[in-house]
């Protein structure tokens, strides 16, 4: 049997791109907090996230209770599965894993940065850290509801390229969460004022939209002051770029699309006489982040 290892730190998005990386790589079962999942089910083992605090959850992963290793053994050695992933932290804590099942060496150790994009890895730290939602790749059926004191919900299904049916995600939050962290809407709103506010090109920011479920993505509709005859273009994709480096450094969104939509534009002559022009369509420009 092969075995693959993916390794990336806590809340960086693992659980989200397992079931889309084994279907690309053809690998039927995986190993993630405890669980042994094979063509999206669960077949053995129980999560770590079911654990009432951090370190019976670290236990539980590394399968240090004996009962809990012997069932995850018996269970792989029925199935005869030619690939494996194993999911953790760290390489250490996957070598663990894979001693602790008796599996051998790892053939291949992936890093979540070769799955997913910095923005995507940045989005999931920032949902953790703000709403401490974690996510068992497991269908909503197959979740103990009794487990969770705060949250539990259904993820979504996940279907491949080709339309074929994967397997499913569910969103949770553990017994030992933390506690969060709120940003409140206005403080989003405010910080794409206040960065607009300092650039000369902008006359005034009329409405600000933003989802953050999937990807983060943002619309943004302004007036526009710009001198006769210029390019549009340049000063537009300035505007965005201020506007994802303020998201990415104040509260650490990295920004996948920026839509700017030009409600109005005020041209400068070169007599400072002006020009106003308000577009019966809405000029849209997106930024996109790979």
């Amino acid at each position: 049997m092969q075995v693959f290892a993916l390794v990336g730190k806590s809340g960086t998005g693992k659980s989200t791109s397992i079931l889309q990386y084994c279907f690309d790589k053809g690998i039927p079962a995986f190993i993630d907090d405890g669980l042994l999942i094979v063509n999206g089910r669960k077949k053995a083992g129980t999560s770590a996230k079911y654990e009432n605090n951090y370190i019976r959850a670290i236990k539980r992963a590394t399968f240090h209770y004996d009962d809990h290793q012997t069932e995850v053994i018996h269970a792989i050695s029925k199935l005869n599965l030619k690939k494996l992933l194993i999911v953790g932290t760290s390489v250490k804590m996957v070598d663990q894993i894979a001693m602790k099942l008796e599996l051998g060496k790892i053939d291949h150790y992936i890093d979540v940065t070769e799955v997913r994009s910095s923005a995507e890895i940045k989005m999931a730290l920032f949902v953790r850290k703000t709403q401490e939602k974690h996510v068992i790749p497991i269908p909503y059926v197959q979740i103990e509801p009794n487990r969770f004191k705060k949250l539990m919900q259904r993820g979504k299904k996940v279907f491949s390229k080709q339309h074929t049916y994967i397997g499913e995600n569910t969103i949770i939050q553990p017994n030992f969460t933390k506690g969060t962290i709120s940003i409140y809407e206005n403080v989003i709103k405010d910080l794409i004022i206040y960065t607009c506010k300092d650039l000369k090109t902008v006359g005034k920011v009329s409405n600000i939209y933003y989802h953050f479920e999937n990807s983060p993505k943002l619309t943004v509709q302004l007036d526009l002051i710009s001198p006769l005859g210029s390019n549009l273009v340049p000063v537009v994709e300035d505007i965005q770029g201020k506007i994802l480096s303020a998201m990415n450094k104040i509260v650490e969104i990295e920004l996948d699309t920026i839509h700017v939509q030009v409600s109005s534009i005020r041209f400068e002559g070169s007599q400072k006489k002006e020009m106003f022009l308000k577009p019966k369509f809405t000029p849209q420009i997106s930024l996109l982040k790979s």
